[in-house]
């Protein structure tokens, strides 16, 4: 999912950065006017234990791996704006510090991940616990989805990226299909995990819970 330097074009570069900067100036925006100063510990320790978990790969065919992302989980917990400041803190470190992820490469890295994953996870969070009659039973449930699906569509936005540049040689149909088939089958993995750490959560910490309306 951290896409290096050199997979993506000036032009794809130019593109996902642009995207990147704005959603950020936003959050940074939506951030400023919202008092989240009860979050700060949360954000930190989130942020962290995102960071860990995807040092933890999973080997594939290919000779390449898949790996937890958290995007969704840390949309579920903070909020959409928090979740994405998470997710930057996170990508940003494994960039500069372990060369995990390319600097040209960040803004698309932080579209799938920071964005897409987020907004997914809180999506079909929220659906699950709006069409459950329980409300644990409906988090469980929606954390699950938002877990699987977000980064099921997170791998497809990065075969997108990868495939529409003119970097990669085998195009664009080729990349989403390997990159969706395979976060589709062991995104399962990560809607579980996320599943577990919400069901914990619900039960016995529910102040740490987002149930925010922004």
């Amino acid at each position: 999912m951290h896409i290096p330097d050199g997979y993506l074009d000036l032009t794809t570069v130019f593109i996902t950065y642009t995207i990147f900067t704005i959603y950020m100036m936003y959050a940074l925006y939506k951030l400023k006017n919202i008092s989240y100063t009860e979050k700060t510990s949360l954000l930190a320790v989130v942020s962290a234990g995102i960071f860990a978990a995807q040092m933890l790969n999973w080997p594939i065919v290919g000779g390449t791996s898949l790996h937890f992302v958290g995007g969704a989980l840390a949309g579920i917990l903070l909020g959409p704006w928090l979740g994405t400041l998470s997710m930057f803190l996170v990508l940003f470190v494994q960039c500069i510090v372990f060369h995990d992820g390319g600097i040209t490469t960040l803004g698309a890295n932080m579209i799938n991940m920071g964005i897409i994953d987020v907004l997914i996870g809180i999506i079909f969070y929220r659906i699950g616990e709006k069409f459950s009659g329980s409300r644990d039973f409906g988090c469980i449930i929606g954390a699950f989805l938002g877990g699987w699906l977000g980064i099921a569509l997170a791998g497809i936005a990065c075969g997108l990226e990868i495939g529409f540049s003119s970097q990669f040689a085998y195009g664009w149909v080729l990349a989403t299909s390997v990159m969706g088939m395979w976060h589709l089958a062991l995104g399962v993995i990560e809607g579980i995990i996320t599943a577990l750490v919400v069901a914990y959560l619900v039960k016995r910490a529910p102040e740490l819970m987002y149930w925010g309306a922004d």
